[in-house]
């Protein structure tokens, strides 16, 4: 992995597109910490200057004080990242690890020109978002400009649950109906109103499905209801949509929206077949309810070759409402809900004022705006493509190689990698996902496991990676999948070999040396999860 390191601006930094920032990113971080170090009297690195107690002392108070249900990142040996710069962060002992889950920080950890667009406008002002400014309008202008025509109101929010729980406000009272549908295995935010609409959550729980939530199979072509050998498996999905709204009215309720990630990512990086979402809509839009597109973690060039997720299904598709969040501040609160003028002013018409005290201050919209500006300067929606195009060539090619990776699926820098336990069944590998990202953690490889199994590999890193990182992370990945094969092949020979002699084993039990050689692999998950490493 090229080492950016606090001494050498840029040395060993990868060049090119969007590779080449990181370097220079640090002289500017550089100059701007100098007077603070000084200041505080903090010896040389900045890791030491940004650690307030050690590690151990950390954990103990996060366990005092943060509430459990606040999940960390590698929870059975967690990382204290003290700075970050470009794709990388930095533990408090100055160790490197390339980035690949941070969706967040868009265009880069601590970008200068966000960096320096916040802190000019705090000088200024950051105030009452109800006071009239210039860098809300301007950057309303700007956003809507990368949207169709017809998506040209927004409404300026501090996170994508927040903007959420406002499109599901601005369905219902379009047409004064109440259901919803959703996607199976969804994730739409942490708000009582979006756990509603989240089976990703609310089936995690005691609490049962309400009556006015329907949800729809995901539109999973590779181990959904219907398959990539379907004839026509986006015609599939949509229909059973249609019956959803069909049953519904037959019970004398009202469909007000449709919501779906335009990937879906807590579901298994799933990207919808072609025309599915032309077809759902339809059928939606005659039911009297809206399309809400939720954009979340998927906006902002990520996709490379449109600047919209949805936009990758035609221009004959666009939602009613759009949310956006996550990558919009790169990292700083800041989220949107952009939408149609018939369904503003019918929001409007209900005469409640919609006010949010932070949504689109003076700081915020600054921010964005110089967001768009870097996503526009430094091509990142091009880096996107070809780095995410050479990243999908590699692991294709891992996916030849080897037996637990079931699927590649992704577009762009959003891709999983779906690890299976047999190829033909499609059994998800769960463990082994588990043990595979602790293991790129050794290697200084930040990844997380998601999907409705926890299998499914999330490659989601600042639009600033490159072939470089790609390259590394898949160097990495070759050799532990290599070394994980190779424990469940020796396990299943030595176990196949003490068995070879019986001859007359009922069908369930020759399958137990398989079964067997993944629970090896449970086993080692289990002491890695439960045993901290040194």
């Amino acid at each position: 992995m090229p080492p950016v390191t606090p001494d050498a601006p840029g040395e060993g930094t990868p060049r090119g597109t969007a590779a080449g920032k990181a370097g220079r990113w640090g002289s500017l971080a550089r100059q701007a910490l100098a007077g603070e170090r000084e200041s505080r009297g903090a010896p040389g690195s900045r890791a030491t200057m940004c650690e307030l107690y050690s590690k151990q002392d950390t954990l103990a108070l996060r366990r005092k004080h943060i509430g459990p249900s606040c999940k960390v990142f590698f929870a059975a040996d967690p990382i204290k990242i003290v700075r970050a710069q470009g794709q990388y962060m930095f533990d408090e002992r100055g160790e490197q690890y390339l980035d690949c889950i941070n969706n967040v920080a868009h265009v880069g950890h601590c970008h200068p020109e966000v960096v320096t667009a916040a802190l000019k406008q705090m000088e200024l002002l950051n105030t009452n978002s109800r006071f009239l400014h210039d860098n809300i309008v301007e950057y309303a202008r700007r956003l809507s400009a990368t949207l169709p025509e017809t998506l040209s109101v927004c409404y300026f929010t501090n996170s994508g649950s927040e903007a959420n729980d406002l499109a599901l406000r601005l369905a219902r009272q379009f047409r004064g109906h109440q259901d919803v549908i959703t996607l199976d295995h969804a994730y739409h935010g942490h708000l009582s109103s979006l756990i509603e609409i989240s089976p990703y959550k609310f089936r995690k729980g005691k609490d049962v499905k309400k009556e006015f939530v329907h949800v729809a199979p995901t539109p999973d072509t590779y181990r959904g209801k219907y398959r990539e050998d379907h004839a026509d498996p986006a015609g599939a999905y949509a229909d059973e949509v249609k019956k959803i709204i069909e049953e519904a009215h037959n019970s004398g309720r009202k469909i007000a929206a449709f919501i779906a990630e335009s990937m879906q990512s807590c579901g298994g990086q799933i990207i919808p077949p072609a025309g599915y979402f032309q077809k759902v809509a339809e059928y939606v839009h005659r039911a009297g309810g809206v399309f809400i597109a939720d954009e979340v973690q998927v906006g902002f060039g990520r996709v490379g070759k449109h600047f919209w997720s949805f936009q990758m299904h035609g221009e004959d598709f666009v939602p009613d409402i759009v949310t956006m969040g996550k990558p919009m501040g790169n990292g700083h609160p800041m989220a949107c809900v952009v939408t149609t003028k018939e369904i503003a002013e019918a929001f409007s018409s209900s005469g409640m004022e919609y006010f949010n005290t932070y949504g689109g201050n003076p700081v915020s919209s600054a921010i964005g705006l110089a967001v768009l500006n870097v996503i526009e300067s430094e091509d990142l929606q091009g880096n996107a493509t070809r780095v995410g195009d050479y990243l999908t060539e590699l692991l294709n090619k891992q996916k030849a190689k080897h037996t637990l990776i079931g699927d590649i699926r992704g577009i762009g820098l959003f891709i999983g990698i779906d690890l299976v336990k047999d190829q033909q069944k499609r059994t998800p590998a769960t463990d082994e996902a588990q043990h595979v990202i602790y293991k790129m953690k050794e290697k200084q490889v930040l990844l997380s496991a998601d999907g409705p199994h926890r299998n499914v590999l999330k490659i989601k890193p600042p639009m600033c990676f490159t072939e470089e990182d790609a390259k590394f992370m898949v160097d990495q990945l070759d050799e532990i999948l290599t070394v994980v094969e190779e424990a469940i092949g020796a396990r299943s020979e030595s176990v196949t070999s003490e068995n070879t002699p019986c001859r007359t084993k009922a069908p369930d039990q020759l399958t137990r040396p398989l079964t067997t050689a993944h629970e090896s692999i449970h086993m080692l998950t289990s002491l890695l999860l439960y045993t901290p490493s040194g």
